[in-house]
């Protein structure tokens, strides 16, 4: 008889979806169709690298650069108006897909998630409580705590020299929401050492069946993949019931 490891709870009652650069894997990745579609298909979350333009502009897109004749051009050379049309901004986002999912940011720039939180309360401050600010630094994001964001430490297993429950622990004492790294880290053993601090557990780049279910079955909080008609099905396999933005 095949064994089918039983399902561990997760922190949030309906764990996250994030579509990876919006719907990467179905349209061009970082545009406002990309995260449209991306939510059409199913998705709960949105997930993006956050730049700053020449004139503080908060801007979403992966690489940073914009490709020139000779030589690629960092985007903090750029005012906004000078990248291409297809680099959104943050209050683009906002307006064009609404509010109604998560958002997940990996800061690539100083000052941006001061940035960021800054847009969001402008533009829809209801926001805050689904926003996710991921950085590799922990100790990076210790100014952005009790601003509404969650805040979440962005890292491989083996770059954390301490050990896992220590990590756990520090990050729990000093008010980081959580951790998330690869899928191929993370164990139903690990996830529950992080809950057990009230430690939120993401994983990111599950892009097949294989991977995408034991994932969820292992209680993570939140999971991202370029392919969101897969992490969909596996969501509704595992849980039950289909994921829904709210």
């Amino acid at each position: 008889m095949l064994h089918v490891q039983q399902r561990l709870p997760s922190m949030l009652d309906d764990p996250i979806t994030f579509a990876h650069r919006g719907a990467r894997a179905h349209a061009p990745e970082n545009t406002l169709e990309a995260f449209a579609l991306a939510l059409k298909l199913g998705a709960t979350g949105l997930e993006s690298d956050v730049w700053l333009t020449a004139d503080g502009e908060v801007v979403l897109d992966h690489d940073g650069v914009v490709p020139g004749r000779l030589r690629k051009r960092p985007i903090a050379e750029f005012a906004r108006a000078d990248l291409p049309g297809h680099i959104p901004t943050l209050a683009e986002l906002y307006e064009h897909c609404g509010t109604g999912y998560s958002l997940s940011l990996d800061l690539k720039a100083p000052g941006a998630g001061e940035a960021v939180i800054a847009v969001t309360r402008e533009a829809a401050p209801h926001m805050l409580e689904r926003l996710w600010l991921c950085h590799p630094v922990w100790q990076e994001l210790l100014p952005l705590r009790d601003q509404g964001a969650r805040l979440l430490d962005s890292t491989r297993l083996l770059r954390i020299k301490e050990g896992p429950e220590r990590r756990a622990a520090v990050l729990a004492n000093e008010g980081i929401d959580g951790i998330n790294m690869h899928h191929t880290d993370w164990n139903g053993g690990l996830v529950a050492l992080f809950h057990r601090f009230e430690r939120f557990a993401f994983g990111w780049d599950l892009q097949h069946h294989d991977d995408l279910r034991p994932a969820l079955r292992m209680g993570l909080d939140a999971i991202y993949s370029d392919w969101v008609d897969r992490m969909v099905d596996a969501y509704r396999a595992e849980l039950g019931w289909p994921p829904l933005t709210r």
